[in-house]
């Protein structure tokens, strides 16, 4: 479960795409970009690789629901 989920823009202009990210995923905190295509880079650390589908999907979701509607 991902919780305390936070964003902001990128850039001063927030014309331009692209969003700073962080929360908690299984306990432990990450911070990445998300990039406008989707793609996600982790700053700190990737999660596990068998997490990171279901992750990936999770975040694009929050994305979705925070940013595009």
């Amino acid at each position: 479960m991902i919780t305390h989920f936070q964003l902001a823009p990128l850039y001063k202009d927030k014309q331009l795409p692209g969003w700073t990210i962080s929360f908690y995923y299984d306990k432990k905190y990450y911070q990445a970009i998300y990039h406008p295509d989707g793609r996600i880079e982790y700053r700190n650390s990737e999660p596990a690789r068998a997490n990171m589908n279901q992750l990936t999907s999770r975040i694009h979701d929050l994305m979705v629901f925070h940013v595009y509607e």
